[in-house]
């Protein structure tokens, strides 16, 4: 992690990403993560204690759930999710379902790129997923 202004051109970078999950940016206090969900995939249901996440969506179609409630999310869409409540994102399209995150704190290991959903959760069960610490 060194100081200095990083720049990105986001929904490019996110779009052309065909990785589940890529660690763009970690800082002391927030991490920058792009997703590419395929079509009839999902994040998977999850809570994450102690961290809130903010999720953009750069292109397809999906539903939210959050806190037991459920929403449709497009191109364009913001959704909040505060720390300790249960959520899922699910690809509900044809299409992937593109988006970036911020995590606060971070949530992932510094630079890690996660193919699928399935790499990610091996990576998480070996705890080869963590944030880095202070």
């Amino acid at each position: 992690m060194c100081p200095g202004m990083e720049h990105f051109t986001i929904a490019t970078v996110a779009e052309k990403s065909p990785d589940f999950r890529r660690v763009l940016w970690t800082g002391k206090n927030t991490q920058l993560v792009i997703m590419t969900i395929p079509a009839g995939g999902e994040i998977g249901e999850e809570v994450h204690e102690g961290i809130d996440q903010i999720l953009t969506f750069v292109s397809g179609t999906g539903e939210a759930r959050v806190a037991g409630e459920k929403r449709e999310v497009v191109q364009g869409d913001l959704v909040v999710v505060p720390a300790g409540t249960k959520h899922n994102f699910v690809n509900t399209g044809p299409n992937p379902l593109v988006l970036y995150t911020v995590y606060g704190p971070p949530e992932h290991a510094d630079q890690a790129v996660h193919r699928t959903k399935e790499e990610a959760d091996a990576a998480e069960a070996a705890g080869k997923d963590e944030p880095p610490t202070s």
